[in-house]
């Protein structure tokens, strides 16, 4: 079966995707070639009916939520495809089955209140305090994805026009801009915490308690354990932050092509899903302020 580590380092060296993604559609494609070794069906001779079977034995058998199905409906049609493509297979079936419908959840973000607790919780005469007040202030003024932060280096920011260079997903880069208060705490941290904690001359700016770049993994340890030193009763992730950037800007009149922009969306449909929130907030501004008259 030597065509999914060949196909694993197509999409590492030519798709340029993240480890975190490959090692996920690795896994997902190995659930499917046992069970496909199991039922004694040839992984390379699927018919149309194997992959109704399997699927029905995702959502009946295992219980697996819609959003769960679909990842791995995902997985499994990129491979067939890259199978296809590679004499392989004669067809991509996976391209005929749809995805199960999911239920749309609205994007869990924070109050303007609740950023400051949580951005107060650092302790900025320590260099780990600074670091871990600038993943807040840049994550929270740039709507960067937590991938995308622990790639930047020295070389991508420009401090005297407050943007830097992002590198996206799919190599593709973007130009982001931060604030007033994201630029001191850089200046702070560069000067002083960066300074200790960068033992091995590293070129990333956000490093880990040994000196070394930090990793997703990290930034979400980290996050999990600022939030448990406030008063939130919040199950946090790096993309809260990235939310509320996000719905904050539609709140005070961005417009939603601006924001698709600024998230690095490709398609405004990503963005959309911010309106559900503002919309909701438009209603009840709506109804706060309309002046009411009794109607006789």
């Amino acid at each position: 079966m030597k065509e999914l580590p060949m196909y694993l380092e197509y999409l590492e060296y030519e798709r340029h995707y993240s480890r975190y993604t490959i090692d996920n559609y690795e896994r997902d494609i190995e659930e499917f070639l046992k069970y496909l070794e199991k039922e004694n069906i040839n992984y390379l001779k699927l018919e149309y009916s194997d992959i109704r079977l399997y699927l029905m034995h995702l959502k009946d058998e295992k219980r697996e939520k819609s959003t769960s199905i679909s990842r791995k409906l995902s997985a499994l049609r990129s491979y067939y495809k890259y199978l296809c493509n590679n004499n392989k297979v004669k067809s991509n079936l996976f391209s005929l089955i749809s995805s199960p419908k999911k239920e749309q959840k609205l994007p869990r973000y924070f109050e303007y209140n609740e950023l400051e607790e949580l951005f107060s919780v650092p302790d900025l005469n320590t260099a780990l305090g600074q670091r871990d007040r600038l993943i807040l202030e840049i994550m929270y003024a740039t709507g960067i994805r937590v991938g995308e932060l622990v790639k930047i280096e020295l070389k991508d920011i420009n401090k005297s026009e407050r943007t830097i260079l992002i590198h996206g997903k799919g190599s593709k880069e973007r130009i982001v801009n931060y604030g007033e208060y994201a630029s001191d705490i850089l200046g702070m941290y560069l000067n002083n915490g960066y300074k200790e904690l960068n033992k091995f001359n590293s070129n990333y700016l956000i490093l880990n308690n040994q000196g070394r770049a930090i990793t997703e993994r990290g930034i979400r340890y980290i996050l999990t354990n600022l939030i448990k030193k406030t008063s939130l009763h919040k199950n946090i992730s790096p993309h809260m932050l990235r939310h509320s950037f996000a719905t904050h800007l539609l709140n005070e009149g961005c417009d939603i092509l601006s924001v698709k922009e600024l998230l690095g969306h490709e398609s405004i449909s990503s963005t959309q899903i911010y309106t559900h929130i503002t919309n909701d907030r438009l209603k009840e501004v709506y109804l706060h302020s309309f002046p009411k008259r009794d109607i006789k």
